[in-house]
């Protein structure tokens, strides 16, 4: 099985090294549009080969890891490849991306999100064994093709990932909460101790609970524009709901309802209970 990857930053470049290790890959190439992350995917040794977008064609299975709106405009590319050809987007975002794989290739298209990563990005940001263990949504495979269906959880066992399958509905508004607020919420934390506190001040004070919280803040600010857009809907529900809950919790502080606030900080604690089991 020959294998074109599309984008060779973290995701990328982190499935080139584990598809590296499957017997049956015989050989992975690289697309990318950034000329450093072509140089930088060869010196590492990511891909045997970096091609131009039209050769990823000739290629059994094309995985786009790139920014959403990047995938969406790959596809519009991609009207051509062979009936037998797998194409496995790795989006953040699913819902918006199903709704413009154009119709001739709708059953080439499988849409998957690997829920792994870290706050780095490009190629020197891939690593061994991201995928491994790690849960992959598989959304709507009812609508693509057997073939094209069959290769992709081949390919996701093959990676030891968990497979979950469900509506590209409920991946969004799952995703929003799990993954997308989250980010939103570390970006906005950094910016307000940047507004208030000298660099000195940051450097000196902020200890682990500070750089866990604004780790995500490192996170592509390309690729989570699009994903915000994308998601705009789901993501600002559940800002929403972060926000009255921030404020019951203001509230409860400004009241002096102590009780209150350990309650909801015991809340908290249960979700730790649900991850650890």
């Amino acid at each position: 099985m020959n294998v074109a990857i599309v984008g060779l930053g973290l995701m990328g470049g982190s499935l080139a090294l584990s598809l590296k290790k499957l017997t049956f890959i015989e050989s992975i190439v690289g697309s990318d549009h950034n000329e450093q992350h072509q140089k930088d995917a060869l010196k590492l040794g990511l891909v045997d080969r970096v091609v131009g977008f039209e050769e990823t064609k000739k290629c059994d299975v094309i995985f786009l890891a790139i920014p959403v709106n990047g995938i969406i405009a790959s596809l519009e590319n991609l009207t051509d490849v062979p009936k037998n050809t797998t194409i496995i987007d790795l989006g953040s975002t699913k819902e918006i991306i199903i709704e413009s794989v154009p119709q001739a290739i709708r059953k080439n298209f499988v849409a998957a999100h690997p829920m792994t990563g870290t706050e780095n990005f490009g190629p020197y940001a891939a690593i061994e064994n991201l995928y491994t263990d790690k849960v992959v949504v598989l959304c709507d495979l009812e609508n693509s093709g057997a073939i094209q269906s069959e290769v992709a959880k081949t390919i996701f066992k093959s990676l030891e990932m968990k497979k979950y399958f469900m509506s590209a509905k409920q991946h969004d508004r799952h995703a929003a909460f799990i993954s997308h607020m989250p980010h939103a919420i570390s970006y906005s934390l950094a910016n307000t101790v940047m507004k208030q506190e000298k660099k000195e001040n940051i450097l000196l004070l902020a200890a682990g609970g500070f750089r866990s919280m604004s780790r995500l803040a490192k996170s592509s600010p390309n690729m989570w524009e699009d994903i915000f857009r994308q998601n705009k809907s789901n993501i600002i529900e559940a800002i929403e709901l972060f926000e009255k809950e921030l404020t019951n919790l203001k509230e409860s502080i400004i009241n002096d309802e102590w009780d209150k606030v350990r309650k909801e900080l015991e809340n908290g604690n249960k979700l730790h209970d649900i991850l650890e089991d």
